[in-house]
């Protein structure tokens, strides 16, 4: 249980640490400091760490990082969009 309730709040803590980023990206729509190829393999981390959610049955795993995923996602979809400097 105590494994289980360190799990997610380590997991909350994490995933809401995305959200700085993204809120100012939002608002600004300035990205120009942000690496996309350090977002991208950052991504691609992620991705696995729900691969390996899946494969373990582990819902803690599995839904953080789900969840920074998408969070994550949508920071590149604002990259992306965002003009060139």
């Amino acid at each position: 249980m105590l494994t289980t309730l360190i799990g997610v709040v380590a997991s909350v803590l994490t995933t809401m640490s995305y959200l700085p980023q993204l809120t100012k990206a939002w608002r600004t729509g300035q990205t120009g400091d942000l690496s996309l190829t350090m977002l991208c393999l950052l991504l691609a981390g992620l991705l696995l760490w729900v691969l390996y959610g899946v494969l373990r049955a582990d819902i803690v795993v599995l839904l953080a990082n789900s969840a920074s995923s998408a969070l994550l996602a949508t920071l590149i979809v604002l990259k992306l969009r965002a003009p060139s400097a």
